[in-house]
């Protein structure tokens, strides 16, 4: 019985430390990913400073590189957290193994006084001839024989539990060195943090006489994203029902026959790839090689005045110039928008979800394109402030999702 717990106990550490390596790595990649991010939205900030825009854009990005800071401590806490989970394991581990090897070398030791009492030839002759009869020389011969060789047995358990504590030792060792490191690294990353949050208040402060401008620029800027969203919200209705009107007349209805036009009833071969697309939520890659978030998705505060509301339909990243979009999963170009004459945008149908890429300058696909998982759509265009920045947005059928819970580690 007490065999099968160990064993059980074991299985379950060995489970639960594979587990811990897996987050450790996944966080290991997040933080690599993270500190791009902030690489990509540093070197945005030092042009726009260089280029003297407003002030606005620079709190703008000033605002996110704090953001991208705080996740960036709070990944690192995550690691350290599951460092000193490893660690107390390993020290619980040792504690097991030491207290085995004391009881294993107090028995070991009785053992040798026994066999030294015991040892001469004489004695153990004496042992097999002083038997009654041939059985029980027999199994006299057969104990010692035993004896021997669980001594033999006992001394190479010694031997391999003190080498598993040495081990066991040296990683623990290494563990304290890389969580100490860490500790360090967040230590200098909550430093930097304060400083950029008080050089972010000082540059608020010196803009606030700007007040009536600033509040001009959000509204109209809002309204042209109402105007946007509500004409991609038609042209998706026009997908749906355009979808609908195929489907009911391959299955023998009238092409002319109502139809919805805010959901759409999925063929077998939508259906697949609807499934397809929802199973790998979380997992999809980013519409762009690389950059960072710079307006997240619903409604949020100004960076300046909080009483300013601004809405998100999606969310924004900031590339660098001449960066491209890429197709987030496979599906269908339904349409190509012309939202003004230097502004275009791409739908592509996954199923019943569709996704949107904005402010593109070209377009490298046309409608009814069947398109692949990172293929390329168009390349992003540079605003008048000289910023790179593309706007994608995903809906099931005619209702909008946060981006973020559908891409990897956003």
């Amino acid at each position: 019985m007490p065999k099968c717990i160990l064993t059980l106990l074991f299985i379950f550490f060995s489970s639960f430390l594979w587990s811990q390596e897996t987050q450790q790595e996944k966080l290991e990649q997040r933080k690599a990913q993270i500190q791009q991010e902030i690489r990509d939205n540093e070197k945005q900030l030092q042009t726009v400073k260089r280029k003297e825009k407003t002030a606005v854009n620079v709190i703008v990005l000033q605002s996110n590189k704090i953001k991208l800071k705080e996740k960036l401590i709070h990944t690192t806490e995550k690691q350290t957290k599951l460092l000193g989970n490893d660690m107390y394991i390993n020290q619980v581990k040792i504690n097991k193994l030491k207290k085995e090897l004391e009881i294993l070398k107090e028995d070991y030791a009785k053992m040798i006084v026994k066999s030294y009492k015991s040892r001469s030839e004489q004695s153990r002759a004496m042992f097999l001839l002083s038997s009654e009869n041939f059985l029980q020389a027999y199994k006299r011969a057969q104990y010692m024989k035993q004896y021997t060789s669980y001594r033999k047995m006992q001394g190479e358990e010694i031997k391999s539990k003190s080498s598993e504590l040495v081990t066991y030792n040296s990683k623990l060792d290494v563990q304290k060195t890389a969580k100490q490191k860490l500790i360090v690294e967040n230590e200098k990353e909550r430093l930097t943090l304060e400083k950029e949050k008080q050089e972010q208040q000082k540059l608020v402060n010196s803009i606030k006489k700007d007040k009536n401008k600033i509040i001009a620029d959000n509204k109209k800027k809002q309204q042209e994203a109402r105007v946007i969203d509500k004409q991609i919200d038609r042209l998706i209705r026009e997908a749906i029902a355009e979808a609908n009107r195929k489907a009911a007349a391959a299955n023998g209805g009238s092409a002319t026959d109502a139809v919805s036009s805010s959901r759409i009833v999925l063929t077998a071969e939508a259906k697949i790839l609807a499934d397809n697309f929802r199973a790998n939520k979380g997992k999809l890659p980013w519409p762009v090689e690389k950059g960072f978030v710079s307006l997240a998705y619903g409604d949020q505060t100004h960076p300046v005045y909080k009483t300013l509301v601004i809405h998100n339909s999606g969310v924004e990243i900031t590339t660098e110039a001449g960066a491209n979009a890429r197709s987030v999963f496979a599906g269908e170009v339904t349409s190509i928008i012309v939202l003004s004459p230097v502004n275009k945008a791409v739908m592509i149908q996954h199923g019943d979800c569709f996704t949107v890429y904005q402010n593109l300058s070209s377009v490298s696909v046309s409608k009814g394109d069947k398109v692949h998982i990172k293929q390329n759509l168009g390349r992003i265009r540079t605003n008048s402030e000289g910023k790179t920045i593309l706007k994608f947005t995903i809906s099931q059928n005619t209702t909008y999702n946060n981006p973020a819970s559908w891409l990897f580690n956003m």
